[in-house]
C-alpha cells in the first residue's frame, strides 16, 4: 500500500522514560491529594523469581529478565563469555516463576476500579493475584491491563507471574499446521546452537533477535521486561492524548487535539477538558478549556487550538528542533480526575514517488526540502534490553548525530525501542524509519495470530505517532524479497498459496488499515527493500535497495558502484572490534580467528573465511592477531566509504544510504561501526567524514579523475578546492586551487583532471592525491585518493611525533606530525579509554594535525604520553 498522505505533524512524549510506556496515559509525577484523582501505584520491589517446580527462590530486578536474574544472582556465568552461550540454551527451555507482595489501604479499595497494568511481559505469562488467575499474556509487544479490584484485599496481596518456555510453548505448532516456516536467521534455521527441529520464533510475538542472528547470540528470555504499576481511579481516566496537525504555514498552526477517556459504567454528569501549553522557549502559550459530559465506556473529546507563528521542526542539519509540549487535565466539580502530557513538533513529511528520467523517486520531503538520507541501521544494544540506559542510548545516537546522521532506521528483528530513544531522536533531529518487529521470516496467518498482531500494532502506533522523528512505518525486514529471490515459495511447496496469502492479510491489508484508523498522515511501506508491488523488490528504479553482493556474495568491492537505486536501506561489510573489546570476551588462548571462542563470536557461517578473502584482495597478510583486527576496521571502513559517496554522489537519483549496522548486541564480529563496549570501529570515524554536509569525492572515471562536490546545505557555498599530488615523503609533484560556488542539495562535478596530467611519470604506487574543500579559512572537507592497491604500496614505516597539551581535567590537545605518509593513523591507550575525536585518518608528509581527547578516569599527562600507542597502516604487516 502507499503512504497515505504526504502532511503529517510528529510528536514526542513529554517524560523521558526508560520504558515503552504511553505518552497520553502518564500520569502526574505527584499524586494528587483529591480523592477522585487517578493514582498509580509502582510494583517494581520486592520480586523474587525461582525456576518453576523448584524452591529455589532468589531476588529478581523488575524490570528485567530471567537471564540478567540468573547472573545477578550467581546461578549462571557471564552468557556472552567464552562460549557460556552453549552452556545456557537449557534456560529457555524452561519455566519461571516471578513473585512479589504489594500493599493496598482500605481506601483504595473504596475506589471504583484498581486495574493491574504490565507495560510488558515477556512472553507466554499467567499472572494470578491472591491466587486466582486475573491475565493470560502472549505478546511481547502488547501492554496487559486487569480490573484487580475484586481480588484485591487490604494489607499485603500476593502477585504471581507463571512463564512458560516461548521454545516449549509453540513446539508442535508446525505439526499441527502440517508444515515449517521459513525464518532463515533463526538459530534453529543456522544449527549453530545444536538444536534440531523446525524453527520456533515466527510463531510467538517476540523479538526474533532472541533466537539468534547473523551477528548475534541466540538467548530465548522470559521475564517482565517493563514496569508494572496498579492505577487506582474512579468516575473517568484518560487513555490517550493526540495532537493532530490540520493545517501548517509560517503564520499559524491549526491543531486539533484529541483526548480519550475511559468512563466508569456509573460516570456521568459535566466535566472539564483544560489543555495548556508550553512553547519552545519554555513561555506558556494558548490555553483551552471546554465542557465535557462524561460517559461510561470509551469516548473521544476534541478540541481545535490554534499556534500563531510556529517554530518548525527540522532534521539535524536542516534547522532547530523546537518542541512544544501539551497537559490534557480532566477535571469534575473542580476536581483533577486524570492528565496526560505529550511533546510535538511541527513539521509535514512526505515520501516523494514521482516518476523521473530514472525511474520512480523515493526520496523524504521534510518541510518542503528533499533530505538525502545520511544515516544507519539500529538494532537492539544488547540482547539483555533492560540493561541499556539512558546513558548509553545517548551515546549510541549522540555518535550517530555526531557523524553527520540524519536518520537511524529502527530494524524489524528487534523491538520497538523505549521513549527515551524516541524522545532522544526527537531533541536530536534524528529521521526515525521505524520497522514492525518482523524480519527474515513468515508468519501464521490465523484469526488468533492476526488479532494477537492488530492488538499489538494499535497500542505500539498509538505509543509511538507523537514523535516527529519517526518519518515512515514499514510493514518488515526483507520479506517481500525473501519471497521473489530467496526460494521461499519453492520451500513451502503444496502450502505456498497459503504462506503468500498470509503475507497479503498482513502487510497489505491488517497494518495498513490499522496505520489508517491511528496515524493515517504518515507513509507507510510495506516492506524493505520493496517497490510497493509495483517491480520486484531491490529495483534499482523504484522504491527502496539492500545490496549484499558485496560480502554476501564475495562480489568485488568496487561493484558497489555499479549500484544507482533511489534509495539505499541497507547495505554492510563485516570487521571485528579491537584487541581491547575481543579481551573483554575472550582469554588470550582463544585470539585466533579459528579458534572455538571466536568462531562462536562470528555469528555469519562464512564471515572468517569470507573476511579474509576480501581482506587479501586488497591488503597483505597482517602479521598477527591485532593487526588483523586493525586491517579488518580499515577494511570495512574503507568499502563503506566507496559506496556511500558513490550514492552521495548519485543524487538526486539516489536520496539515501542508510549502513548495516551501528551498534552491537554483545562482543562480536560484525557489520557494526561501533562494537558493543562503546568503542568506535574505523567506520565509525570514517562516517563523519564521507556523512559531512558538503563532501569533496574524487573519483577515477575512466582516464580521468574527476571531483565532486556534494551539498545538503539549502543555500549555496562559495569554496575553494585545493587538489596536490604527493609522493610519500611529502614532495609536491602536482598542486591546483580552484574557486567554486557548491550548488545547494546537490552534486556536481567541478574539475575534472587527466590521469595523465596527474600523474605523469611518477609511479602510482608511491604517490597520494590529496583533496582539500575550504571555506573562510575553515576545512569543509578533505580526502585521499590512491591509484594502487594498498598491498601494492611501497608504504613507509611512519615516525609520528605526538605533542599533548592539557585543556581541562578530562581534556587534551594532542598534535601530530610526521615526515612520510601515514596511512590510517589510529590512536589509542595501552591502558585505560578515553575517546579521540578523529582516528583512522591519513597523515600527509609534513602535515601538523591536531585533535581533543577526552579521558575516562583520572591519568596525568605524563601516564597518557606513556599510554599512547600510535599505529598506523604500514605497521601491519
Amino acid at each position: 500500500m502507499r503512504s497515505f498522505s504526504t502532511i503529517f505533524l510528529g510528536f514526542a512524549s513529554l517524560l523521558s522514560l526508560l520504558f515503552t510506556e504511553p505518552a497520553a496515559a502518564q500520569p502526574a509525577a505527584a499524586a494528587s491529594s483529591a480523592a477522585s484523582s487517578k493514582t498509580v501505584q509502582p510494583i517494581l520491589t520486592g520480586w523474587r523469581f525461582r525456576q518453576a517446580g523448584k524452591d529455589n527462590w532468589a531476588p529478581a530486578v523488575v524490570p528485567g529478565c530471567v537471564h540478567t536474574d540468573l547472573l545477578a544472582t550467581k546461578q549462571i556465568e557471564d552468557p556472552l563469555y567464552r562460549d557460556n552461550e552453549m552452556k545456557l540454551q537449557w534456560i529457555g527451555h524452561t519455566d519461571w516463576d516471578y513473585e512479589t507482595t504489594f500493599d493496598v489501604t482500605p481506601a483504595m479499595l473504596q475506589r471504583q476500579h484498581l486495574e493491574l497494568v504490565f507495560k510488558g511481559l515477556d512472553t507466554y505469562a499467567d499472572v494470578t493475584l491472591n491466587g486466582q488467575a486475573i491475565l493470560h499474556t502472549d505478546n511481547m509487544f502488547r501492554e496487559w491491563r486487569a480490573e484487580a479490584k475484586p481480588q484485591l484485599k487490604a494489607g499485603a496481596n500476593h502477585l504471581l507471574v507463571h512463564f512458560r518456555s516461548p521454545l516449549n510453548e509453540v513446539a508442535g505448532l508446525p505439526q499441527k499446521y502440517g508444515y515449517n516456516l521459513f525464518a532463515i536467521n533463526d538459530e534453529q534455521a543456522m544449527g549453530i546452537v545444536g538444536e534440531k527441529g523446525p524453527v520456533l520464533s515466527p510463531y510467538t510475538r517476540k523479538a526474533p533477535y532472541h533466537y539468534g542472528w547473523d551477528w548475534g547470540p541466540r538467548f530465548v528470555t522470559s521475564g517482565i521486561w517493563q514496569p508494572v504499576q496498579l492505577e487506582v481511579w474512579d468516575a473517568a481516566k484518560i487513555t490517550d492524548f493526540h495532537v493532530v496537525q490540520r493545517q501548517l504555514s509560517p503564520q499559524t498552526a491549526q491543531l486539533n487535539l484529541v483526548v480519550t477517556y475511559e468512563g466508569a459504567a456509573a460516570a456521568s454528569g459535566p466535566a472539564t477538558l483544560l489543555v495548556e501549553t508550553t512553547g519552545p522557549d519554555g513561555q506558556p502559550g494558548p490555553r483551552i478549556e471546554q465542557a465535557v459530559t462524561l460517559q461510561p465506556n470509551r469516548h473521544d473529546v476534541t478540541a481545535d487550538l490554534r499556534l500563531p507563528n510556529p517554530k518548525l521542526w527540522y532534521p539535524a542539519g536542516y534547522g532547530a528542533q523546537p518542541l512544544y509540549s501539551f497537559k490534557a487535565h480532566l477535571l469534575q466539580n473542580g476536581k483533577p480526575l486524570d492528565d496526560a502530557r505529550t511533546r510535538i513538533g511541527l513539521r509535514t513529511v512526505e515520501l516523494r514517488r514521482e516518476k523521473d528520467a530514472y525511474g520512480k523517486s523515493f526520496e523524504f520531503v521534510v518541510n518542503g526540502i528533499p533530505i538525502f538520507a545520511k544515516g544507519v541501521n539500529w538494532i537492539p544494544a544488547d540482547i539483555f534490553q533492560t540493561r541499556v540506559t539512558p546513558t548509553r542510548y545517548h551515546k549510541l545516537l549522540q555518535a550517530a548525530k555526531d557523524c553527520n546522521m540524519n536518520m537511524v532506521r529502527v530494524w524489524g528483528g528487534g523491538i520497538y525501542e523505549n521513549q527515551y530513544f524516541y524522545d532522544t531522536c526527537d531533541e536530536m533531529g534524528l529521521l526515525v524509519w521505524q520497522d514492525f518487529l518482523f524480519a527474515c521470516s513468515f508468519y501464521p496467518g490465523d484469526q488468533p495470530f492476526l488479532d494477537n498482531v492488530r492488538e499489538e500494532v494499535t497500542y505500539q502506533v498509538r505509543r509511538l505517532r507523537d514523535h516527529p522523528s519517526i518519518a515512515i512505518w514499514v510493514g518488515n525486514n526483507e520479506n517481500e524479497v525473501a519471497w521473489q529471490q530467496w526460494g521461499v515459495p519453492e520451500k513451502m511447496g503444496s502450502h505456498k498459496l497459503e504462506v503468500w496469502s498470509n503475507y497479503l492479510k498482513l502487510y497489505r491489508d491488517l497494518i495498513p488499515t490499522v496505520l489508517h484508523e491511528q496515524d493515517p498522515a504518515r507513509p507507510y511501506w510495506s516492506s524493505s527493500p520493496s517497490s510497493d508491488f509495483e517491480d520486484m523488490a531491490g529495483s534499482q528504479t523504484n522504491g527502496d535497495m539492500h545490496y549484499w553482493d558485496v560480502w554476501g556474495g564475495t562480489a568485488p568491492i568496487s561493484d558497489y558502484e555499479k549500484q544507482v537505486p533511489r534509495f539505499m536501506s541497507e547495505y554492510g561489510f563485516q570487521s571485528f572490534p579491537e584487541l581491547k573489546s575481543v579481551a573483554q570476551f575472550t582469554v588470550p588462548a582463544d585470539h585466533d580467528i579459528a579458534s572455538p571462542v571466536m568462531k562462536e563470536h562470528q555469528r555469519s557461517a562464512v564471515g572468517n573465511p569470507r573476511l579474509k578473502e576480501y581482506l587479501l584482495r586488497d591488503y597483505k597478510e597482517p602479521k598477527d592477531f591485532a593487526s588483523f583486527l586493525y586491517v579488518s576496521q580499515v577494511l570495512q571502513a574503507q568499502a563503506i566509504k566507496l559506496s556511500a559517496e558513490h550514492l552521495r554522489r548519485s543524487r538526486p537519483r539516489t536520496m539515501g544510504s542508510m549502513y548495516w549496522q551501528l551498534d552491537d548486541c554483545w562482543g562480536v564480529a560484525s557489520w557494526s561501526s561501533i562494537d558493543y563496549y562503546g568503542r568506535w570501529k574505523a567506520l565509525q570515524y570514517y562516517a563523519k567524514r564521507f556523512y559531512a554536509p558538503v563532501l569533496v569525492s574524487p573519483h577515477e572515471e575512466g582516464d580521468n579523475v574527476r571531483f565532486y562536490v556534494v551539498s545538503d546545505r539549502t543555500t549555496a557555498t562559495p569554496a575553494s578546492l585545493q587538489v596536490r599530488l604527493l609522493d610519500l615523503n611529502g614532495k609536491v609533484l602536482y598542486q591546483q586551487a580552484t574557486p567554486l560556488q557548491v550548488a545547494p542539495l546537490a552534486s556536481q562535478v567541478y574539475l575534472d583532471i587527466p590521469k595523465a596530467k596527474l600523474l605523469k611519470s611518477h609511479d602510482a604506487n608511491r604517490v597520494v592525491l590529496s583533496c582539500e574543500l575550504t571555506a573562510n579559512g575553515q576545512t569543509l572537507s578533505s580526502n585521499t585518493h590512491y591509484f594502487a592497491l594498498p598491498k601494492k604500496m611501497a608504504l613507509p614505516k611512519a615516525n609520528i611525533t605526538a605533542t599533548w597539551q592539557q585543556s581541562s581535567d578530562s581534556t587534551y590537545q594532542v598534535t601530530l606530525v610526521s615526515k612520510t605518509l601515514a596511512r590510517e593513523v589510529w590512536l589509542s591507550l595501552s591502558q585505560g579509554d578515553g575517546f579521540f575525536e578523529d582516528n583512522y585518518f591519513d597523515l600527509l608528509p609534513g602535515q601538523t594535525k591536531t585533535l581533543t581527547f577526552k579521558g575516562e578516569g583520572a591519568a596525568s599527562l605524563t601516564e597518557l604520553r606513556k599510554r599512547l600507542v600510535v599505529r598506523t597502516l604500514a605497521d601491519a604487516f
